[in-house]
């Protein structure tokens, strides 16, 4: 005998969380600067920074910070 869901119906939506890529986004003194991009994935992917490296979350790529 199958095991019956608790719950009946549809699920209720939830909104997703938003995009934060315009923080990786600085404007000094009439030119745009960007974060370190990915260089396999090309420009619009960033890469993250932690504990003395770079990281895509995308294909994995990690560059570790000199020093």
């Amino acid at each position: 005998m199958a095991i019956k869901s608790k719950i009946k119906g549809k699920k209720k939506h939830k909104n997703k969380p938003t995009s934060k890529k315009y923080t990786k986004y600085k404007l000094e003194s009439e030119s745009l600067v960007k974060e370190k991009s990915c260089p396999r994935c090309g420009p619009g992917i960033f890469l993250s920074t932690g504990q003395g490296r770079l990281y895509c979350g995308k294909c994995h790529f990690t560059e570790f910070k000199k020093g």
